[in-house]
């Protein structure tokens, strides 16, 4: 337990208030036995509180909130990055209403991969608890994920989701559907989120949807739209999260590499 206290007080910044710090207080409280009564900063305000932010000028708080974005963004810690993950997965799994053992396995796979056994045990606790949870709200998790998370990061986190709705070797479009709809939240344009999604569903032509391209363009462009994604999706993006991340990016920079080489073999330049 006290492992546990310790990886959610000093791993999240962020995500430990708004609607994700909500959905992590039930969590705790569910997985191990009321863990906010240890003062994790997981209690909802009281009610005077609450009360007196309703009262906050929303002009202005809105104009706070843009000016400071970029400040925020550049705090989100790889705890952050983490819950925010694991919320999402949540959210994803339980769409289509049964959660399968193998997107659960996928889920444990992932972390422990990424962060190393103690740490995808601390996660797991937390994961299960937010399975029990019916009343997240995707938009408001993604809204507070939006204001605080880098766009980089934000594509790594889609990139994450569509291997979480392919764990259980069925595609459910109820997912795909719920996924689209979170890369709407996130600011994601239709572009990247068809990229990605390329990344694991390979449609027809999934090479030029993978660089954002058309099948018509030239080979000058194939090779400019190459050079862009390599830059979008290059795991030195990531930095900020720790080295775990910078790991876990390679993967989808690969695939761009993989795309390019397959038109190149197809066109033969």
């Amino acid at each position: 337990m006290s492992g546990f206290a310790s990886w959610i007080g000093g791993a999240l910044g962020w995500t430990l208030g708004g609607p994700i710090g909500a959905a992590i207080g039930f969590a705790i409280g569910t997985a191990v036995d009321k863990a906010t009564s240890k003062g994790l900063l997981l209690e909802p305000p009281k009610r005077g509180e609450q009360g007196r932010r309703k009262r906050v000028d929303p002009v202005y708080e809105k104009r706070r909130r843009r000016k400071t974005t970029t400040q925020k963004r550049s705090q989100t810690r790889s705890g952050d990055f983490e819950v925010s993950l694991l919320v999402l997965s949540a959210i994803v799994m339980k769409v289509d209403g049964e959660v399968s053992q193998s997107e659960k396995d996928y889920v444990r796979n992932y972390f422990t991969k990424m962060y190393g056994k103690e740490r995808a045990n601390h996660a797991f606790k937390l994961f299960n608890g937010l399975l029990k949870k019916e009343d997240i709200s995707t938009r408001q998790v993604c809204q507070q994920i939006q204001m605080y998370m880098d766009h980089s990061s934000r594509l790594q986190l889609l990139h994450y989701l569509f291997g979480v709705t392919k764990a259980d070797g069925h595609v459910d479009e109820d997912e795909v559907t719920l996924i689209e709809k979170i890369a709407g939240y996130l600011y994601i344009n239709d572009r990247d989120f068809q990229s990605i999604k390329a990344m694991f569903y390979n449609p027809v032509d999934s090479a030029y949807k993978i660089l954002e391209i058309d099948k018509s363009v030239s080979n000058n462009e194939i090779k400019k739209a190459y050079r862009k994604m390599a830059k979008k999706y290059h795991p030195d993006k990531l930095q900020h999260l720790g080295e775990e991340h910078v790991k876990g990016a390679k993967e989808k920079f690969q695939q761009v590499q993989k795309a390019y080489e397959q038109l190149q073999k197809e066109r033969g330049f």
